[in-house]
């Protein structure tokens, strides 16, 4: 096992042994335990009460963070001419579709989100073995299929990020950076829970949100109470 440097033993000291925080306790902590010379994001690891291997408990969405991820999303839009000039308006980094499904193809992934409309996706189906792993592939789902191109491309940009349950059950996502005030990693994390709770599959049963974590990169994670999501 690697031996803990001294930051990494701090940090842990500061974390009370068995102790379940509150969701505000957490969100103040985590900054605390951060010592990163770069600005850490903010992660949560939700554990829910869902066989995702049933497609009926198979639980993904989309959620606006009211403060934002702190990060500037890197938005490619897969477009038609007539729409390119909606999207470059809307602040999409990238703009275009051939010559960007050519560098794809050749194995160019430096975007954070795709956003492509209904008639482009055919030609995207065979480059989902470069996509699908990284997380890209556009779905109607997360609203990153859709006519309404500039709509998308400014959401993205605002803070809406989408989450699906891993085979774990699991939903992993980043809600902001340690430099975000603890009342803003609160209010993103509620955000996010809240989602979830919405989300819940009707063939789910027993307890829904089973364990709650929170950590930055590279800290030690942090159990909140998980009664925060009803």
């Amino acid at each position: 096992m690697a031996r803990l440097t001294k930051k990494q033993k701090e940090a842990l000291a500061k974390i009370e042994k068995g102790k379940v925080y509150s969701l505000n306790e957490a969100s103040a902590l985590v900054k605390e335990i951060t010592n990163t010379k770069f600005d850490a994001s903010v992660d949560l690891a939700i554990r829910l009460g869902v066989d995702p291997r049933k497609a009926n408990q198979m639980v993904r969405g989309v959620v606006s963070l009211p403060h934002g991820t702190g990060k500037d999303m890197k938005v490619l839009a897969l477009v038609t001419p007539d729409k390119e000039a909606e999207a470059k308006e809307a602040g999409a980094d990238y703009v275009g579709l051939d010559e960007y499904l050519e560098k794809i193809k050749n194995g160019w992934t430096d975007v954070d989100v795709i956003i492509t409309m209904p008639s482009v996706m055919g030609k995207l189906g065979p480059l989902g073995r470069v996509l699908g792993p990284r997380g890209l592939m556009p779905n109607p789902k997360t609203g990153t299929v859709t006519m309404d191109v500039a709509k998308a491309v400014t959401e993205v940009k605002a803070g809406k990020i989408d989450f699906k349950v891993d085979k774990t059950g699991i939903v992993h996502a980043a809600i902001g950076k340690a430099s975000f005030s603890a009342d803003k990693i609160e209010g993103n994390a509620q955000e996010l829970i809240q989602t979830l709770v919405k989300l819940k599959p009707t063939t789910a049963k027993g307890t829904y949100v089973k364990s709650i974590f929170m950590s930055s990169t590279m800290s030690p994670s942090i159990a909140v109470d998980p009664k925060v999501g009803g």
